[in-house]
């Protein structure tokens, strides 16, 4: 079965829109052809969405979220923790005391204290995607589903006109420009490894997020470990961003040029290689170096140095500044991972994975920063008038274990744990969902991570129920059967 991509863009198989049409009537698309493609804004599965951008808060290691948004002071000893309560800006909400700044952004908040999966531990795919099937290992592939920042590439580049995609009373998306970035670095690598979740799967390499690189570091002299974490410095930048000696801009446009007369002419004679992502790729490379939206947001010398103080000198609040400064230069999700790093850098950061003095570590390294950037972002967002269309997103791909463990820690748990939406389309001030007395396993409304998802594509004007074909040729809901969590939206 072939996918329309629209020209000059292939299909799934190859193929250039051209090829299929000549190939074959519509028929042959297997009832998922052109006219279908066309019926999805009719049948609403395209819509103006309250939300138009997306930051995604990713906290990778699993965040103990009964000791930041869902507390049990009242539990047994041995579960309910060291921290106490403080009442938030919404009467009846609290939040740990260490989330001083936090407390005063709730009435803008949404917390779902009830989401659980059965997955697998680490395990990053259910939270970028919706799919909740435990995997045979954590390595991504090119059968996974797309993640939701891929998904909205793919409306994006072959719905261009359709209302998700468009500004508020702008045009059409530039072409080439991304939708979907990834910061600060590639999902694992900090680990040597690849971990599965936000890439474009059986869409295709082409609707993966253009993802930055870095070279996070550590205060010099300071005796890091696991247990007594420092705080990560650092910047993402964009990947090969800087010109080849005599390379000028005219040049490589010049280049870019001729690169496109062989791809037209190649066209032309029907020798373009099956199954290849070459000419979207090549082209995002150009972009990359020639576009002055993009470098403007990655060079913070032009920031206020007041507003990048607010952030905070961490990796963390470097990464979700650019974030909301690539907001305004128009990408439309934007994803800013709190990673851990032991493998290429050395510098033995677990990141939210708490297994020992869980309480030490939120308390001085992980609460202070995130209540700082967090309280930036939402600052930031509201004071330039973006927070109304900007949705945010906090989550980790698991939680805690209720029972506090021998070495002060919490392990993997995913019976039950927190996540966060804000901004865009919500409706502040509220909780959905309730876990135990201690905070183990669901109480109520039970949420699997494809209800966030579903929640995230409704915001965004792009039904869960809307199809896209995968490797197999198969029609399959984005939304993995999930559902937005009705009580949330605004």
């Amino acid at each position: 079965m072939w996918t329309m991509l629209g020209s000059p863009r292939r299909c799934c198989d190859g193929l250039t829109r051209r090829e299929t049409l000549k190939a074959g009537a519509l028929s042959a698309l297997g009832g998922f052809g052109l006219p279908q493609m066309l019926r999805a804004e009719e049948e609403g599965h395209l819509r103006p969405g309250k939300a138009r951008n997306v930051i995604f808060l990713f906290l990778l290691g699993g965040a103990a979220t009964q000791d930041m948004f869902d507390m049990k002071p009242e539990g047994p000893v041995e579960t309910r923790g060291e921290f106490r309560p403080i009442p938030t800006n919404v009467p009846g909400i609290d939040v740990c005391e260490h989330l001083p700044q936090f407390a005063k952004w709730m009435h803008k908040v949404a917390v779902v204290r009830s989401v659980t999966h059965t997955a697998g531990c680490h395990n990053c795919l259910p939270c970028y995607t919706g799919y909740d099937v435990m995997p045979p290992d954590q390595s991504p592939r090119d059968t996974d589903p797309p993640s939701m920042g891929s998904v909205l590439e793919f409306v994006q580049s072959n719905y261009p006109a359709s209302p998700s995609s468009r500004p508020a009373g702008g045009q059409p998306p530039q072409d080439d420009f991304p939708s979907y970035v990834y910061m600060p670095v590639p999902l694992g690598w900090g680990q040597s490894i690849r971990r599965s979740g936000p890439y474009g799967g059986f869409l295709g390499k082409r609707y993966d997020s253009l993802t930055t690189e870095c070279t996070p570091h550590t205060d010099p002299g300071l005796n890091q470990t696991p247990g007594n974490p420092a705080p990560v410095r650092g910047a993402p930048s964009l990947p090969s961003s800087a010109l080849q000696d005599g390379v000028t801009i005219d040049r490589l446009n010049s280049r870019r040029s001729l690169l496109q007369q062989i791809d037209d002419r190649s066209r032309q004679t029907d020798v373009l290689l099956p199954s290849t992502t070459f000419d979207r790729n090549q082209r995002r490379a150009f972009d990359v170096l020639s576009s002055s939206r993009l470098r403007k947001a990655f060079d913070l010398s032009t920031e206020d140095p007041r507003v990048v103080e607010r952030y905070g000198n961490t990796l963390f609040g470097q990464s979700t500044l650019i974030a909301r400064r690539l907001i305004e230069q128009g990408v439309r999700f934007v994803n800013v991972t709190w990673d851990l790093f032991w493998g290429p850098v050395k510098i033995d950061y677990d990141a939210w994975d708490t297994h020992t003095r869980n309480f030490h570590i939120l308390k001085n390294n992980k609460l202070p920063g995130l209540d700082q950037t967090f309280s930036a972002l939402m600052e930031d967002l509201e004071g330039r008038g973006l927070l109304d269309e900007t949705l945010v997103v906090m989550t980790s791909e698991m939680g805690r274990t209720p029972r506090v463990n021998g070495n002060a820690g919490r392990d993997h748990w995913t019976g039950c744990y927190s996540s966060l939406l804000a901004g865009g389309g919500i409706k502040g001030g509220t909780v959905h969902g309730s876990s135990d007395a201690q905070a183990a396993y669901v109480k109520d409304s039970p949420v699997r991570p494809a209800d966030i998802c579903a929640t995230i594509y409704d915001r965004l004007g792009i039904s869960p129920e809307f199809r896209v074909l995968n490797h197999l040729g198969r029609p399959v809901e984005i939304g993995h059967n999930g559902t937005p969590i009705s009580s949330i939206l605004a």
